[in-house]
């Protein structure tokens, strides 16, 4: 393919292939391995890893857009709706994905629990910090119908506070010999979770009662209490140190720390916030995600020129947000968002005029890609080759091969946005300039995975006080207790007798603490991807098993459905800059990834930023 689109064999074929999905395929209620789920990302792989070019002879579609998307996640949803914005709502655009499902990372799961519907996300989870939002991204939410402040009423604050619900730490058997939940996180990751209970153990108490050895609690107790020998630093100094010494060498070095139980809860406590274990942050790195000892830590935060950090108020054992609360969640994440879209552009998809309608709007996909439709979304289609008909610099036309259930395809548009994986882009876009191809290929990702597990109750979580358990042993560093908001006439759950959604999270890491971040990110990834559903959930089977009380949880009865959203390539590590991301003739680059973020607004902002080099 990368030779030209002369050189490929085509089908002359009238009809539109996948035009039509059955009635019954509906993503989101599916389970299982979702995500990176089988069948998403193995062509993409053939053809990075192998340059596979030759899928078979090719079928010209003889289909003609105005627009041609490659992603459907937010940005490239986002992209598709500001083009018709600009251009008109009749001009024609097609949005291609290899998932069978739309919205990216932004994905929405659908639990059914003793006839309940409960919704979670298997991904994006929220709008960050959405009062700062530039106008474009304000103007976007707007139009969508989301009401910023209407999240005030609908995040229940005081729901932790009536059942008791704090943070807490599991060490499980395999890793730290003995089944243990101790009522403290020691560290601040769960100061996200707005309205979850602060520890009222002391610091001294909590670590008695940790299934460490002697050496290892007075070492953790040591980590708990330090950062008091760098006080006296200078500002400038004291920035500088934080800076440029890392944290995991500061643990060892400073502290004397060396004790396995101590280093791993350490490693394991930044989560999902940084992308990586904190083996490989300095220490300003790990302090902005709340690792283990980040409480002492807080008084170095006239260090922490800006960030998130800066935006919360420091007690013992937690941080917790005060100037803009982390509230802005819809029940099942972002998927909102992404939902909204496509209801903005494809009106029949399903009732419901805003986004608080669509909550439990039940979406109909046979929609999304009726040749009727000026906008189609068509999904389980790899793009594999993305080349101009001509010299990129006069050509009007761009072709686009894609994979769909194992043959090939090919459209034509006016112009590509390039809304997918940026990495991917120089695989699959032949002649890119040399500069441009290396300032893509820099780029890298970080491997996450979001499972939900449907509950039949939470007896067991309340019993014990959980919320949210910090769990340095297992697979999923954190388990918890879905963000408390209804809307839309959606309702969380009530009592501890109702069905619920659990959400558990992981970062996966490499073997070595201390490898480079890169090697550690491919590690993972291949081991993430290589474990099959039964391995996930024997391990939460264990997990689970061994944190909750075996008189008030059964596995086998209580648990009705998971759901593992792996994400292979979440958050973006590295900056393709302006040169990566600059047009190439008549495609031009969105996602977050060109600018190295992992946000939402990001997302919208290069999505629109890729639309107006179109002209």
């Amino acid at each position: 393919m990368a030779a030209g689109a002369s050189m490929i064999p085509i089908e002359s074929s009238s009809q539109a292939a996948m035009a039509a999905l059955q009635a019954s395929h509906y993503p989101p209620a599916l389970t299982g391995l979702r995500g990176s789920h089988p069948g998403s990302y193995e062509n993409a792989h053939s053809r990075a890893w192998t340059q596979q070019t030759d899928w078979g002879p090719t079928t010209d579609l003889e289909e003609a857009y105005d627009l041609i998307v490659v992603g459907g996640g937010l940005s490239g949803l986002s992209a598709a709706y500001f083009y018709q914005q600009e251009h008109g709502r009749d001009r024609k655009v097609l949005i291609l994905d290899n998932h069978d499902d739309f919205g990216g990372h932004a994905k929405r799961n659908e639990h059914t629990v003793d006839g309940h519907t409960i919704l979670g996300e298997g991904g994006s989870e929220s709008l960050e910090s959405p009062h700062e939002f530039g106008e474009t991204v304000r103007n976007l939410i707007e139009d969508l119908g989301v009401d910023i402040d209407r999240f005030r009423a609908t995040y229940d604050v005081d729901f932790y506070k009536r059942h008791n619900l704090g943070a807490v730490t599991y060490f499980n058997k395999t890793v730290f010999g003995q089944d243990k939940v101790v009522k403290h996180p020691f560290c601040d990751y769960p100061g996200f979770v707005e309205g979850l209970l602060r520890p009222t153990l002391s610091y001294e108490e909590a670590v008695q009662q940790t299934p460490l050895s002697e050496n290892g609690k007075e070492q953790l107790l040591r980590v708990l209490r330090s950062g008091q020998h760098v006080l006296n630093l200078p500002k400038e100094e004291l920035r500088e140190y934080v800076r440029t010494h890392s944290y995991f060498d500061y643990l060892k070095n400073t502290l004397g720390v060396d004790d396995p139980g101590v280093l791993r809860m350490a490693r394991h406590t930044a989560m999902d916030y940084a992308g990586s274990g904190t083996d490989v942050m300095s220490i300003r790195q790990a302090l902005a995600s709340g690792p283990l000892g980040s409480d002492p830590f807080a008084a170095w935060q006239d260090a922490m020129q800006e960030g998130a950090y800066q935006k919360y108020v420091n007690k013992e054992g937690g941080t917790y947000a005060v100037e803009h609360p982390f509230i802005h969640h819809f029940p099942d994440g972002n998927a909102t968002i992404a939902r909204s879209l496509v209801k903005k552009m494809i009106p029949d998809i399903g009732p419901g005029e805003n986004a608080e309608e669509i909550v439990l709007s039940r979406f109909n996909y046979e929609e999304l890609d009726k040749s009727s439709n000026s906008v189609r979304v068509r999904l389980s289609s790899t793009v594999v080759n993305v080349q101009h008909g001509g010299d990129p610099n006069s050509s009007s036309d761009v072709f686009v091969n894609y994979i769909h259930d194992n043959r090939s395809y090919r459209v034509r548009g006016e112009g590509v946005v390039m809304a997918c994986y940026n990495m991917i882009i120089p695989h699959i876009v032949p002649g890119l300039p040399e500069d441009q191809y290396a300032a893509l290929r820099r780029l890298s990702k970080v491997p996450l995975q979001y499972t939900t597990v449907g509950v039949t109750n939470w007896r067991a979580m309340e019993e014990r006080g959980i919320g949210m358990a910090m769990c340095p042993g297992n697979i999923h560093q954190v388990v918890g207790m879905d963000y408390p908001v209804s809307m839309g006439g959606y309702e969380f759950t009530k009592t501890p007798d109702d069905p619920c959604i659990l959400h558990m999270r992981s970062v996966p890491v490499g073997e070595t603490a201390g490898a480079p971040r890169l090697e550690q990110f491919r590690e993972a990834r291949y081991r993430m991807l290589g474990l099959t559903f039964d391995d996930y959930e024997e391990e939460i089977r264990e997990h689970l098993g061994g944190m909750l009380p075996t008189g008030l949880f059964d596995f086998d009865n209580d648990v009705k459905s998971i759901t593992i959203n792996r994400w292979a390539h979440a958050y973006s590590r590295g900056n393709p800059g302006p040169i990566g991301r600059q047009p190439f003739g008549r495609i031009t680059i969105a996602n977050s990834d060109a600018v190295g973020s992992s946000l939402l607004q990001s997302a919208v902002e290069q999505a629109w930023r890729a639309v107006k080099e179109l002209g």
